[in-house]
């Protein structure tokens, strides 16, 4: 699996757009802050000294200290002159400049919170798969690593703390995910009412043909007209119910297009069809007409179910497909990633590359050196949005850039096919869906107890 599935592993290494440098400026939420004690120890005390020192000889100054962490306020100008640029090109209004900044320095402090809270808690991020990622970062930038190495160095940055970077951005990410999906709680009878909704969705989408024996009824009919057309249905009614066959009633009496089909509507997506004829007909069974007559605008119908394709979720429909990723960054923003993809998918679409060498290339998914294939997806193993623009497209079709909350997405069918599934298999996708249903909430409520036990010490600009 890659980090798109449900269960992910660490992220692969972003592509550096510009400034190398600033490839392991991760993307985390403005409200996401984390643990620590409440008190700094001694060794968070001299370090904080020891920062004040530094801060003061680079005419630099501290804004905040997070647990041991620092925020310092050219760190929260770059940050502020970056998002008014962005906000700038978008067209996008900012708040006042106070509240804007107020804005800004949170998210750093959440940032640094976050930061502390996977160094004492996430797993070790061993240096095979740090290299394997850094290894990633530079064929993502058509670099060896020596050439990688020699950019950084270029643009002021040493290997060795480019190196920790990455190491700490990767264990936030792995962090964040386990304490996340660590906090969900699905139950029995939430599995039992997703599946019910399940059935009820995919029953509106299986096959429906209906036949109807239509007497209409004008607009405004007064009340004489209203009792002679209702006669009319009546009469067929009670014929139909004396055992004569529905298609000769509808020819002879039906005042529809379909009459000389024996009233026939056709096979067709029950969703197709009006809410008002689903609902009078969903308890009758193949075969049956509706005991009375219903009233629309159009007038009086009586409706028979001619055939109904049953929904069955121990079948499902799985998905050969693959993907590329973008990740947005400091240097390369949402609205970036989106273009950059759009022109990718031009390119691939006009023949001009082909969609394997692109991932191979770009991709920032694990998928990347298999040419972003994925497998077979089944129903509830991928994030939301990306399985609605997968289900969206016809075999072979390539979508427009799909944003989820891991990137920006092409996303390409390859196969269908239709696979029977274990009912333990199914409550599992279920369960996988709920999940993924649940995490913003749960990453939330996260955020929030991790802020309450942070420790964070505002200082006053010197004078």
């Amino acid at each position: 699996m890659t980090d798109l599935q449900v269960a992910r592993p660490a992220c692969q290494g972003r592509r550096v757009v510009g400034s190398l440098a600033l490839v392991c400026a991760w993307v985390i939420c403005a409200c996401a802050p984390a643990w620590a004690q409440n008190r700094p120890n001694a060794t968070d005390r001299a370090a904080t000294k020891a920062a004040d020192r530094t801060a003061v000889r680079t005419g630099d100054y501290i804004v905040a200290i997070v647990n041991q962490e620092l925020v310092t306020a050219v760190e929260i100008a770059l940050r502020t002159q970056r998002a008014r640029e962005e906000s700038a090109r978008l067209g996008v209004k900012l708040p006042p400049d106070d509240e804007f900044k107020r804005q800004i320095t949170d998210a750093l402090i959440d940032e640094r919170a976050i930061l502390t809270f996977a160094r004492e808690n996430g797993a070790r991020i061993e240096d095979p798969e740090l290299d394997r990622a850094l290894q990633a970062i530079a064929a993502q930038n058509q670099l060896t690593l020596d050439q990688l190495r020699d950019r950084l160095k270029a643009e002021g940055m040493d290997f060795a703390r480019y190196r920790s970077n990455l190491r700490d951005q990767l264990n936030v990410e792995r962090t964040r995910e386990r304490e996340v999906y660590g906090r969900i709680r699905t139950t029995d009878a939430d599995i039992d009412r997703y599946l019910n909704q399940q059935r009820e969705a995919a029953a509106l989408e299986a096959g429906l043909n209906l036949a109807q024996v239509l007497v209409s009824v004008p607009e405004g009919a007064m009340p004489a007209q209203l009792s002679e057309r209702r006669a009319v249905i009546d009469r067929a009614l009670a014929r139909i119910q004396a055992g004569e066959a529905f298609d000769l009633v509808a020819r002879e009496l039906s005042e529809d297009s379909n009459r000389a089909r024996g009233g026939e509507l056709g096979l067709r997506p029950a969703s197709k069809y009006p809410d008002l004829f689903i609902e009078n007909t969903k308890r009758l069974k193949v075969g049956e007409v509706t005991p009375v007559p219903v009233r629309s605008g159009a007038g009086f119908h009586l409706l028979k179910v001619l055939s109904r394709e049953e929904v069955d979720l121990n079948k499902v429909t799985q998905t050969k497909v693959r993907h590329i990723l973008l990740r947005p960054s400091a240097r390369m923003s949402l609205d970036q990633a989106k273009a950059q993809l759009a022109l990718y998918r031009d390119r691939i679409e006009k023949r001009q590359t082909n969609f394997e060498d692109v991932a191979k290339q770009i991709s920032e998914d694990g998928s990347a050196a298999q040419g972003g294939d994925l497998g077979w997806a089944t129903p509830g193993t991928m994030v939301p949005e990306f399985e609605e623009a997968m289900n969206r497209l016809a075999v072979g079709g390539l979508s427009e850039p799909v944003t989820s909350r891991f990137g920006v997405h092409l996303v390409q069918v390859l196969e269908r096919r239709r696979v029977d599934v274990d009912p333990r298999q199914v409550r599992d996708q279920a369960r996988n869906a709920l999940r993924e249903q649940k995490f913003e909430e749960a990453y939330a409520d996260w955020v929030r107890d991790l802020r309450s036990r942070a420790y964070i010490e505002m200082r006053e600009p010197p004078l």
